[in-house]
């Protein structure tokens, strides 16, 4: 029991339902269908207390004691109350007139009913392991395939081999599947126990598709957590996991080995009730894999002697350091329902080495994120086309997808992942570029519109390890795509980088951007100087609002800008209309002005005479 605390990758609910513990004088019973417990004391006579799943589900009433209980069940919505006294009655308190709309004649050893599917399995036939399957919808009932549970031993002379116990019904990945729990046979050479899934589909055969090998024999329970088969072992006090979506490379198809190492539920304490407790008492351990426990589907345990009821979960973090293998750990993580911030995290674990050599596992963790990506926005994209064109006819109304927490997309890596590796100086910066590039190669390669802040970290980074070779090829090659941020960016880097200038300048016509809103773009970074360099190489100079770019100089606070900009309009003026003077339709007086304040009335250009 020494294991680290972080092993435990399964846990019971922290708030379980809790009901008076099962004894002499109080029975216990529950029902799959509403998930609620009764605890039946005296027959009723004291009592009836239902607890179900959530406080509206629970009732409290009185009924005559007429004999021992045996089943005990409310309608869905706790509208009619059923009693099983005997083997052949059920009584409902409410006198009801009930009709037959439909009977089979079947010879039953036992049946298994599954609520979210509203089938039932009956076991048929001398040795129980012919099962008939019905489905409920609407009020009728349809007989679907009958399928044969393959034993592991034919008994001579033929005798029931089937147990109920052996056998669950459960929606795995939306699929029903009939589970088995085949126990070893020392005759069969199966040296150890597995569970055998049969598929059951509403319409045609019901089909063997996986076979879990458990890998050791004993008494074992299976339930079903986040499309997980998680199988307990009694005498080892310890449970697997199975995911049927992983496939085995070196097993035949749909053979499973546990995706984990068997671990322990993490352990449990008990708060202690009642009135007797002393507030400094701590809480009671709880017995794990207790024989007195009952396992029901999907995810419910239930310790009728110590009166609780328990949700079984799933820990991520934990199986984080159990998987070693990334890339089926990813497969493994993306499968699971709240699996964001484990999946950020293992992100940054695989790049917190900096090893060139771990490369390959970024790549393969790079496409396996952006292929849910992209099947997201494809998902999302055929949902807005639909919509447009309007209902087809004979098409069902298509659902909006949702999105799952599986759906990493680019702000989420850049905000959790990508952004703080890049500030983190022990990691050389040829990695850092390397695993950028490697993150935008996987985007392009899954037709993913990288986003312009990610193109942003390349060239910060580029930039502060001097690396303007790489980032003249990077544009020169169009490694990264154009955009008008990006543009906007290698402006703000002619200081420390001439070329960029014309670098931005390039990639903002090849974006067909048009001249005045280059102009804008530019005067908006205050390269009032490059705005006017640019608007002469292009021959719009005589056109362009001389107030737009003296505002903007006088914005700057830079006095010789100003003096610079205010002559060159000066010049322009002469040269067009024999006047250095502005028209009064220019709306430059405010700029005579304050040129006026700065340098004198002597420094205004005069008229030259021709």
């Amino acid at each position: 029991m020494n294991e680290p605390p972080q092993q435990h990758y399964l846990e019971l609910s922290e708030n379980p339902v809790q009901f008076e513990h099962a004894s002499s004088v109080n029975n216990v019973f529950f029902d799959e269908a509403n998930k609620q417990v009764f605890a039946v004391r005296s027959g009723g006579a004291t009592g009836v207390v239902v607890k179900g799943p959530d406080d509206k589900s629970s009732v409290a009433f009185r009924m005559d004691d007429k004999g021992e209980v045996k089943c005990i069940k409310f309608s869905i919505g706790n509208k009619i109350l059923a009693v099983q006294r005997t083997s052949k009655s059920v009584v409902f308190p409410d006198k009801r007139s009930l009709k037959l709309l439909k009977s089979q004649s079947i010879n039953v050893n036992w049946y298994q009913y599954c609520p979210e599917t509203a089938v039932i399995l009956l076991s048929t036939t001398v040795q129980g392991n012919v099962l008939q399957p019905f489905a409920f919808r609407n009020g009728t009932m349809s007989k679907m395939s009958k399928f044969e549970i393959e034993l592991p031993v034919i008994p001579k002379p033929a005798k029931l081999s089937l147990s109920e116990r052996d056998i669950a019904m459960a929606t795995i990945y939306g699929q029903l599947y009939v589970m088995y729990l085949k126990h070893h046979s020392r005759t069969a050479n199966s040296p150890s126990a597995e569970v055998v899934l049969y598929h059951l589909p509403r319409e045609g055969a019901c089909k063997k598709s996986h076979v879990l090998k458990l890998n050791t024999t004993g008494k074992f329970a299976l339930n079903i957590v986040d499309n997980l088969v998680v199988v307990h072992h009694q005498s080892s006090q310890t449970s697997l996991i199975f995911d049927i979506k992983l496939k085995e490379p070196d097993c035949a198809v749909n053979t499973h080995q546990p995706v984990l190492p068997a671990r322990s539920i993490h352990p449990y304490r008990m708060p202690l009730a009642g009135p007797a407790v002393v507030p400094s008492q701590p809480p009671m351990p709880c017995q794990l894999y207790s024989s007195s426990w009952s396992v029901f589907q999907p995810d419910i345990i239930i310790s009728a002697s110590e009166g609780y009821l328990w949700y079984l979960q799933v820990k991520l973090p934990p199986t984080v350091n159990l998987l070693q293998d990334k890339g089926k750990l990813m497969d493994f993580l993306l499968r699971r329902r709240d699996c964001k911030m484990v999946i950020l995290s293992v992100c940054s674990q695989i790049l917190e080495g900096g090893d060139k050599g771990s490369l390959p596992v970024v790549a393969t963790v790079f496409d396996k994120l952006n292929q849910v990506y992209k099947e997201y926005l494809e998902a999302e994209q055929s949902y807005t086309v639909a919509m447009e064109s309007g209902p087809s006819r004979g098409s069902a109304a298509q659902k909006r997808p949702v999105r799952t927490q599986a759906v990493i997309d680019q702000s989420d890596m850049y905000t959790h992942v990508l952004s703080s590796f890049t500030e983190r100086k022990e990691v050389s910066h040829k990695f850092v570029i390397a695993v950028l590039m490697e993150y935008i190669r996987s985007l392009n390669q899954h037709q993913i519109t990288v986003q312009h802040y990610l193109y942003e970290l390349v060239i910060k980074t580029l930039v502060q390890h001097n690396l303007f070779y790489m980032l003249h090829q990077f544009l020169q090659y169009h490694v990264l795509s154009d955009s008008k941020p990006l543009a906007c960016l290698l402006l703000s880097l002619e200081s420390t980088y001439p070329p960029a200038h014309q670098l931005s300048l390039d990639m903002l016509k090849r974006l067909s951007t048009a001249n005045d809103e280059i102009v804008e773009v530019l005067l908006s970074k205050q390269q009032v100087l490059g705005a006017l360099r640019f608007i002469r190489s292009v021959g719009g100079h005589d056109n362009v609002s001389a107030r737009k770019f003296l505002d903007a100089a006088r914005q700057t606070g830079d006095q010789m800008l100003f003096y610079t900009v205010f002559r060159s309009f000066q010049q322009r003026n002469q040269r067009l209309r024999g006047s250095p003077a502005f028209n009064p339709g220019e709306h430059c007086e405010e700029h005579v002005v304050h040129f006026k304040q700065l340098f004198g009335e002597q420094a205004l250009m005069k008229a030259s005479t021709v």
